[in-house]
């Protein structure tokens, strides 16, 4: 495979996502990091030479730029044992993946920036509008979450996939986000079950 190279912002749950694949596959991972708080995917160079929508994660192989968390995730996983071999049970998992750009992190993520990184009396008014909302769109997402894994110890199937790694990232700090994770027991155990699964290594 080409050289590897990840553009992330290591407080960032969806560059941690690729990291943790990289590391459970055994694959070489390099890092360059930005400082999203100071605008550094935002300058001329970044825009031209890495991601023209002024975002991070992209994954860099070789001379060649994926944008997009969980689209960089399927590039290093494919042919793996986290994407399952079944066709229902691959389709299932790019439902709870797109289940977590969808309803998870917009919500569930957002918080954690909002409330952890940027402090509450630093919000906009619009931001602090949308505070209710998040919150309830988010609680209905982990629970939603709890009640899947509450017969079951993965999300797809009878281990784990890149549909548990990409739930992982942000649900595993719901809590810098306001979330109680006490209030969801499944989700506990799984979060456990995820932190001992080979070659899994935790956020920077």
């Amino acid at each position: 495979m080409d050289r590897l190279t990840l553009h992330e912002d290591p407080r960032s749950g969806n560059c941690y996502k690729i990291k943790l694949t990289a590391a459970m596959l055994g694959l070489p991972l390099e890092v360059r990091q930005y400082d999203i708080m100071k605008g550094e995917t935002r300058t001329p160079d970044f825009l031209a030479q890495v991601n023209s929508n002024g975002r991070i994660p992209v994954l860099q192989i070789g001379d060649r730029f994926l944008p997009e968390s969980n689209a960089a995730c399927w590039f290093l996983a494919e042919g793996s044992d986290l994407i399952p071999g079944d066709r229902f049970l691959r389709a299932d998992m790019l439902r709870w993946m797109f289940f977590e750009q969808y309803n998870h992190e917009p919500n569930v993520a957002t918080l954690r920036f909002w409330l952890h990184f940027i402090g509450e009396p630093n919000l906009s008014d619009q931001q602090r509008a949308q505070l209710i909302a998040k919150r309830i769109a988010g609680c209905d997402a982990l629970t939603l979450m709890d009640r899947h894994l509450s017969d079951r110890d993965w999300f797809v199937g009878t281990g784990a996939s890149l549909a548990d790694i990409a739930l992982y990232a942000y649900t595993h700090v719901a809590e810098e986000g306001g979330f109680g994770l006490g209030d969801y027991p499944a989700i506990g155990r799984w979060l456990e079950r995820v932190s001992t699964l080979p070659g899994y290594v935790p956020m920077s």
